[in-house]
């Protein structure tokens, strides 16, 4: 898909290059979403640093993507990465999908939801061990809920459990 001359700068007007199993028109997605949410998980944009204040939850839980509700991210791989986005080492299995994003004038891998596309953030090779990952997310992509848990290898949405 052409995307310009400049490319996608900050994302906006992007449309979707593959069919996810949660869709809506971006009319539906607006009267879902709140403005900002819509802002990056729609039209790929970032939120402010240090603006979320999931950034410093460190509650034991399951984030999910605030577009569907898929359950992203537990609590457990989640630290502090200094840059003002919630960070994660790793995404539970089948979560996520990552794809390349050339905006901005670089080349950076992206990061969206598996089942609706959303955009969520960047993941970068500067996180800690053992994966060496570094997920920084949007926290307007995010929803997070506290006392959830998954079993291991959990990653999909049927799979999340409330803690007993």
């Amino acid at each position: 898909m052409a995307e310009g001359i400049l490319g996608r700068l900050g994302g906006r007007g992007r449309a979707p290059e593959k069919a996810f199993e949660i869709s809506h028109s971006e009319e539906e997605w607006r009267a879902k979403l709140p403005p900002e949410r819509y802002r990056v998980l729609r039209e790929h944009g970032t939120e402010r640093a240090g603006t979320s204040p999931l950034d410093k939850n460190y509650a034991e839980g399951l984030y999910h993507c605030a577009g569907c509700g898929q359950p992203l991210f537990a609590s457990d791989a989640k630290f502090n990465s200094g840059t003002g986005w919630p960070s994660f080492s790793a995404p539970l299995d089948n979560a996520v999908e990552t794809e390349t994003d050339r905006s901005m004038f670089m080349s950076r891998t992206e990061v969206h939801c598996r089942r609706c596309g959303g955009h969520l953030g960047h993941v970068f090779d500067d996180g800690p061990r053992p994966t060496g990952l570094r997920y920084c997310m949007n926290g307007a992509s995010l929803d997070f809920k506290p006392g959830e848990s998954a079993p291991a290898g959990a990653g999909e949405a049927d799979k999340a459990v409330a803690k007993p």
